[in-house]
Formats: C-alpha cells, sequence, structure tokens
C-alpha cells in the first residue's frame, strides 16, 4: 500500500514553486512527474525484527509537516579556485545541458515516495562543478532551517581527473517555528573517470525536526568517492549513504558516526554496489546511544556476478550507556563473484565494566571514566576522517553531549 499523498499537495502547487524559481521546462516536467508517481511509491524499506518494525515512516503525517509554499533557509555557499558553486536557480541557467543530463542520474526521482516528495517540492540545493584537472579543498555549504518543512538537492559533477572535498552543515534557525519540522536532503554525486571526491556531512538540526537524507554516488573508472556521515541532532534520523562502483578499480569509504539521547532514534545505512573489476569499499560506523535513544543499522555490500576482484569490509559497532537504550544492527553480504574478499560485522553492547572499574580504582570519577571511554571509542572512526576541521568538529561535539 502506497503512502498517502498531502491534502493540499497538488500539481498547482508544483507550477508555483517552478513559477517561482523561473525553472526550465524539463525541471518543471520532472517535478511532475514525480509528483504523479507518488500515488503508487512505498516509503523506504526499514528494519524488520520478529515483532517489531523498528522505524515506521508511515506515521510521518505529512499534512501538518509539509509546508511546500512556505520553505525558507539560510544557506551559505563558500567555494574554492577552479570550483563552481552554485544555487540550483542559477545553475539550471549557466548549465542548462549539463545539468539536464545529470539531474536524476544518480538518484531515480521515483527510488522511493519520500525522494518523489523532495524532488517534487525542493526549493533550495546546490550545484558542485569541479571541471577536468581541477583540485579543491574547501568546498563548504552550510544551511540554516527557517521553517516547518524544508526539501533540499545536491548535485556534483566532477570531471575526469579532478578533486574535490566537500564539507555540508546542516543546523535549524533562529526562526521561531511551533511543533514538528521535517528537512529532506537528496544528494547525488557523479563522478568523472579518475576523480576524487569526499563528501562530509554534520547534521546537528533541534530535537523537533524529523531528517530524511539519501546520499548516492556513481563512481567511475579508477574513480574515488568518500562519504563522511555525522548525526548527532532531530527527532528522527533516517540516513542512507549508497556508492555503486561501476567503473573499474574505483573504490569507496563510507565513515559513519551518530550519538543519540533522550528520545531520539537514528536509522542508519550504508550501502555499496560492486559492478566492475578490482573495486573496493570500506564501511565503518560508530554509534553511541542514551537514555531511551534508539538506533537501526543496515551495511549491505552486494558484489555482482562482473565485479571480479572485489575487496569489501563492513565494520559497525553500537554502544549504550543506558539500560533504556535500543540498537539493533543488520550487516549484510550479498556476494555472486568468487573473485572476492570480504566480510563484515557487528555489535552491540554496554561500557566494558572492567574498563570502568579500572579507571574509578584510580581516582578517577565515575562519570568522568564513562567519558573517556566514550570518547575512546569513537576513535576508530575519527581516526577514518582524513578532513581535520570536520574530524575536530565532531569531536567537540561529543564531548559537549557528554558533558550536558
Amino acid at each position: 500500500m502506497s503512502a498517502q499523498v498531502p491534502a493540499d499537495l497538488s500539481e498547482a502547487t508544483v507550477h508555483e514553486i517552478a513559477n517561482s524559481r523561473d525553472e526550465p521546462d524539463w525541471l518543471r516536467e520532472t517535478r511532475l512527474k514525480a509528483l504523479k508517481a507518488m500515488d503508487d511509491l512505498e516509503m523506504p524499506d526499514v528494519i524488520q525484527t520478529p515483532g517489531r518494525r523498528w522505524t515506521n515512516l508511515d506515521q510521518l503525517d505529512f499534512d501538518e509537516l509539509a509546508d511546500p509554499l512556505n520553505q525558507a533557509d539560510d544557506t551559505e555557499r563558500v567555494t574554492d579556485e577552479g570550483v563552481e558553486v552554485l544555487p540550483f536557480t542559477e545553475a539550471v541557467k549557466e548549465h542548462p545541458k549539463l545539468m539536464q543530463a545529470k539531474f536524476g542520474s544518480v538518484i531515480d526521482p521515483e527510488t522511493n515516495y519520500l525522494t518523489a516528495l523532495s524532488v517534487a517540492l525542493f526549493t533550495t540545493g546546490t550545484f558542485i562543478y569541479v571541471p577536468e584537472g581541477v583540485d579543491a579543498e574547501d568546498v563548504t555549504i552550510r544551511t540554516e532551517m527557517n521553517s516547518r518543512s524544508l526539501f533540499s538537492h545536491t548535485l556534483v559533477v566532477t570531471e575526469d581527473s579532478s578533486s574535490v572535498t566537500i564539507l555540508e552543515r546542516i543546523s535549524s534557525g533562529d526562526a521561531a517555528v511551533d511543533g514538528e519540522r521535517y528537512f529532506s536532503n537528496l544528494v547525488e554525486v557523479d563522478a568523472g573517470e579518475n576523480s576524487y571526491v569526499q563528501y562530509g556531512s554534520l547534521q546537528t538540526l533541534d530535537e523537533e525536526t524529523y531528517n530524511v537524507t539519501l546520499k548516492r554516488g556513481d563512481a567511475d573508472v579508477y574513480s574515488t568517492i568518500n562519504w563522511i556521515e555525522g548525526n548527532l541532532g532531530s527527532r528522527l534520523t533516517r540516513s542512507d549513504v549508497e556508492t555503486e562502483l561501476n567503473g573499474d578499480s574505483s573504490d569507496t569509504k563510507i565513515v559513519g558516526a551518530f550519538f543519540g539521547h533522550d528520545d531520539q532514534h537514528f536509522d542508519v545505512n550504508a550501502r555499496v554496489w560492486h559492478k566492475a573489476e578490482h573495486t573496493t569499499a570500506d564501511l565503518v560506523t560508530r554509534g553511541v546511544l542514551d537514555d531511551t535513544a534508539r538506533s537501526v543499522y543496515e551495511g549491505v555490500q552486494d558484489v555482482g556476478r562482473e565485479a571480479w576482484d572485489t575487496s569489501s569490509y563492513q565494520r559497525e559497532n553500537t554502544l549504550m550507556l543506558s539500560d533504556d537504550s535500543e540498537a539493533d544492527a543488520s550487516p549484510k553480504l550479498i556476494i555472486n563473484n568468487h573473485d572476492t574478499e570480504a566480510s563484515h560485522s557487528a555489535t552491540v553492547g554496554q561500557v566494558d565494566r572492567e574498563d570502568l572499574f579500572y579507571l574509578t580504582s584510580r581516582t578517577i570519577p565515575e562519570r568522568d571514566a564513562r567519558n573517556m571511554l566514550v570518547e575512546g571509542f569513537f576513535v576508530p572512526v575519527l581516526e577514518e576522517i582524513a578532513v581535520e576541521e570536520f574530524r575536530e568538529d565532531l569531536e567537540r561535539r561529543i564531548s559537549a553531549r557528554l558533558r550536558e
């Protein structure tokens, strides 16, 4: 059964958004097609265990959450030499053919109900274009959400033999909005031959916000797409980070960290598809839960029949600080090629009592000892983050939460 389309969402709504942004016909038609598809699309799949549906996205009430004609944000874009970083409204005018060719080429708008909703309604977004041979390190997107709902779309295109590091920060602004909110963020990365993309995202939305994000990359021959995904905010986060290794000798790394407290809920997913020869993937996620926070994790390594000489590794660990917190993990290996080296693991547990006893026996107060162990627990993930600014920011925020 498909989800119900919000009562006040119609073709007139989509036309009003497109008109206000002076969009070309192809983008308007893409929005309308996504809107029409919503009638038949399902919510994203969620992990289910016997007697338990861990994340119930069907309970999202878009009649209350979605206010498509009153979206507001404050987005700052910082570029580096040789890189174009443009709002979508400018990008469709300055790069009309490229935008039409690449928009929706990595994430199909009709992937599920939520992607179609986002494509139909997005009003903010960024186009990042890295020409051939350009090396850039300081591209930053800072988005503040200042409305009940906000739908965002980012498209990254790198030409051959180029590289870029992108840091995205998402937070709630100062605008007075009562009640629950909804933020949607779609990110497409089209990595050209022998190019390198590192995309880091840190989400600190207020805890009245439902946050849904899908980030997917298409890696060409000899290209690399690395993701860093940090989630500390929101009431509920559904985070999907995915890479398709479509080119020979392409590789990807997906690094994730989350820290939940109060009644926060994190549904975190990392997926990679090995579709070409000599591809490599490394998935590393660590999370901490306190109070009554909950998490569920799914990691998928899918090795295709033609993916000879594949290397694919996955590690996920969740640490629970409270007897009332809950976590589940579901790592998966799907191997259709015998020339594969792969492994996967997942653990869920509490602070080691022997380690805690050792530290407290050295006169360290119990809370300080616990915090030291939690900070140490995150070290393997932090060490995987090559971007110093991102790593230090995440480390500071973890320490601050421990001391709340």
